[in-house]
């Protein structure tokens, strides 16, 4: 494995604080299909990119593709991203949260 994947993967890992169980959950509720981008009212791309994510967490390290790679490296650009828009006061019951969860960190759990 390259250290350019080794990396991709680590940083992937690293941002990512929900298990698959906990995502798996999430993904059902009505909050977390209410929030994302959607095209043709159709489910949004945060919320296939949460189901993506469960298989990349119950994927063996060298089965990753290089179609995986990128995924990952669009998970760790969307959370990084999206967690510096940070709204102020309360964030608990918010689409921001909300988002980020479908693409698997919830800002209210502590990094384990």
């Amino acid at each position: 494995m390259s250290k350019n994947v080794k990396s991709v993967i680590d940083e992937f890992n690293s941002s990512i604080n929900m298990t698959p169980k906990d995502l798996e959950s999430w993904l059902q509720t009505e909050e977390s299909q209410s929030v994302g981008q959607k095209e043709n009212d159709e489910e949004s791309i945060g919320h296939k990119s949460g189901k993506r994510i469960i298989d990349l967490l119950q994927k063996k390290k060298d089965d990753y593709t290089d179609d995986d790679l990128s995924h990952m490296k669009k998970v760790v650009s969307y959370i990084h991203r999206h967690s510096a828009q940070q709204p102020q006061g309360e964030i608990e019951h918010t689409r921001w949260r909300y988002s980020l969860m479908n693409w698997g960190y919830d800002p209210l759990k502590a990094k384990s």
